[in-house]
């Protein structure tokens, strides 16, 4: 059976990365871990050497800083040599049969380059992402003024997230994935190349789901093989520095793919829109950050 090669990349994940692993590890099929560490200040590291035992399948990778996600998973490419490789989130738990299934859904379609699951928040309800549309600027835009509350039966207005979709009976093509479960065809990668080093963190994954689009191959969501993602673990206590990357991941993906398809007067407001938005949900955590500190703000 195939080996999987797992790439997780860590960022002050605590005892949530030695949770990742320790599943991982006792997956149903074969498989080796890379732990790309992006200079972690908190004791993730220290208590996955301690805890999971040493073993020739777990590799860690100590980078002196932080390279952000793409260059953290990237990094670790030359270092591979399996047909497929699995990307996940450090703060992602999955089952001991998740992998084995999602390589059978993968490999049963040679169209396939990229497949995702189901994945769940803590709750229990679906985390919106892991099936969507590309968030184009129109799209985001009617996310942004819920136009699809106002009409409702017109998909001209809908979201660009599926959450609120009925869940499909079997695996289906979707144009984009989460990247904190994403499991690739290792031939497909090479065709496409690595996720884009310009995004630091948010979007590159969609930016990667595009290019697998365009280079032919289809995008798999399997709802029959589900995990939970405890989502933000990495960056809770820095809201700021994350809003800032999302939103500046927001513009280039943009530029990137729509600067020359939408009017140009038209990417003007988008670029105002979104660092509106950053103003103020920057200025929003500002204030709770103070208020916090006054004893005045809990939630």
């Amino acid at each position: 059976m195939n080996t999987v090669s797992v790439i997780i990349v860590n960022y002050n994940s605590g005892s949530l990365l030695v949770d990742a692993v320790s599943r991982v590890i006792r997956s149903s099929i074969p498989v080796e871990i890379f732990v790309s560490d992006n200079g972690s200040i908190d004791e993730s590291i220290r208590l996955l050497k301690e805890t999971v035992e040493a073993s020739s399948r777990i590799h860690i990778i100590e980078n002196e800083v932080n390279l952000g996600f793409s260059q953290g998973n990237n990094i670790v490419l030359p270092l591979v040599s399996t047909d497929y490789l699995l990307f996940l989130n450090p703060d992602c738990l999955i089952e001991s049969d998740t992998i084995e299934k999602m390589l059978e859904a993968l490999s049963s379609r040679s169209d396939v380059g990229m497949a995702g699951c189901l994945i769940l928040n803590r709750d229990g309800t679906e985390q919106p992402g892991c099936r969507r549309s590309i968030p184009t600027p129109w799209r985001s835009l009617s996310r942004v003024l819920r136009l699809g509350r106002v009409f409702k039966k017109c998909d001209f207005f809908q979201d660009f997230n599926l959450t609120g979709t009925p869940l499909p009976m079997q695996a289906v093509d979707v144009e984009a994935i989460s990247g904190a479960f994403m499991l690739l065809r290792r031939s497909a990668l090479d065709r496409v190349g690595p996720l884009d080093p310009e995004y630091f963190l948010h979007c590159e994954d969609i930016d990667w789901c595009i290019r697998f689009t365009q280079a032919g191959y289809r995008i798999l969501f399997v709802p029959n093989v589900v995990i939970t993602h405890v989502k933000g673990s990495c960056s809770i206590n820095r809201p700021i520095f994350v809003e800032w990357h999302k939103h500046k991941g927001m513009l280039r993906f943009y530029r990137k793919f729509f600067l020359v398809k939408y009017p140009r007067p038209l990417m003007w407001l988008v670029t105002l829109g979104v660092w509106l938005r950053f103003g103020l949900v920057a200025t929003y955590y500002s204030f709770r950050h103070l208020f916090n500190s006054l004893g005045l703000f809990r939630g």
